[in-house]
């Protein structure tokens, strides 16, 4: 079986170097790259230069359509039987092909996707966000797993791949942005194409390097399940409304002290719990109690952030961003 790997990029050539550095060190060899630039500013055609002797590589630069339209824009001039896509922010392991490879002869998948973590040579804050972005006691616990507290498992575009015959009979992504990931994967499911977890295909990924930007990012994430749910009809499970939960509590800490003192102790303590948990955990899991200091506030980051971007797109608090409704209609829905 021969690959395509597609990467779109959007300003990050420094990202896509070491992308395309750890592609170089595949076990399995037959492959070829498809960069699509995505209207940058800041472009990577001197980075993609530097692997013309090293990889299949072929670069584009195309107008900016986002993500999802610039994965299908790459899906349309691969030449493999199978396609996979990265985020450029991703780093994979010499193995991966080769396992990908190997699950699919045994279990064929017409889609599938894999876990990420965090390389060892991350920096503490990228330990941190990966901890707080897979753990069970964050959304995380619903990403990367096949039988997970979220139902069903949904490939996501940071690590996953499809084949040849599915993009052409489905068209790929049908959003540009924000959720075009899980809009396919349940489009998929739904449409009775076999799709499933590669365990063991991981793949390293960098995120945000502050959590300042984190939580900008998790927003985001939090007004896309409310969007999914609006236009293509993919429901809220009972875990998505967890960090609304956990949002809204901590906020009215202070007002039910006025109220009901002894429930506001009883909630504070519940946090403080929850707190410890996380700090243990991550601690344990690190072996340093500096990254799970770190961990714990970026759990708590992305838990708020998910809620206040939920809530707040629920309420129709956030100006809408133009364009980023489906250019085309779904196959399938």
């Amino acid at each position: 079986m021969t690959f395509s790997i597609i990467i779109p990029v959007y300003n990050r050539p420094d990202e896509l170097a070491d992308l395309l550095n750890s592609l170089t060190r595949q076990t399995k060899t037959d492959f070829e790259v498809l960069v699509i630039e995505d209207g940058s500013t800041n472009k990577a055609n001197n980075v993609v230069a530097t692997y013309l002797d090293k990889l299949r590589v072929r670069y584009y630069d195309k107008p900016n359509t986002g993500q999802g339209f610039s994965r299908n824009y790459g899906f349309e001039r691969a030449t493999g039987d199978y396609f996979i896509v990265f985020d450029s922010d991703a780093v994979v392991p010499p193995t991966y092909l080769e396992t990908v490879d190997t699950y699919l002869k045994h279990t064929p998948l017409d889609a599938y996707g894999g876990p990420d973590g965090a390389s060892p040579d991350f920096s503490d804050t990228q330990k941190a966000i990966s901890y707080a972005m897979t753990s069970v006691f964050t959304t995380g616990g619903i990403r990367g797993k096949k039988q997970n507290v979220g139902g069903i498992f949904l490939p996501r575009s940071f690590n996953m791949g499809m084949s040849r015959q599915v993009f052409a009979q489905t068209g790929g992504f049908a959003k540009r942005d924000m959720g075009e990931d899980m809009e396919l994967s349940t489009r998929l499911i739904r449409l009775g194409y076999k799709v499933g977890l590669i365990p063991d295909a991981v793949v390293f990924h960098k995120r945000r390097g502050t959590l300042s930007a984190f939580f900008r990012q998790i927003i985001d994430f939090g007004r896309t399940r409310v969007q999914l749910q609006r236009s293509f009809g993919i429901p809220i499970k009972l875990v998505h409304t967890f960090p609304v939960l956990f949002t809204l509590g901590w906020v009215s800490l202070p007002l039910l002290a006025i109220i009901w003192l002894p429930l506001a102790k009883l909630g504070a303590a519940v946090y403080l719990l929850f707190a410890l948990l996380v700090l243990v955990d991550a601690t344990t899991q690190e072996k340093s109690l500096p990254i799970g200091w770190l961990s714990l506030q970026a759990a708590i980051t992305q838990l708020s952030a998910y809620g206040f971007g939920f809530v707040g797109e629920w309420l129709h608090l956030f100006p809408q961003k133009k364009g980023n409704e489906d250019a085309r209609k779904p196959t399938g829905t």
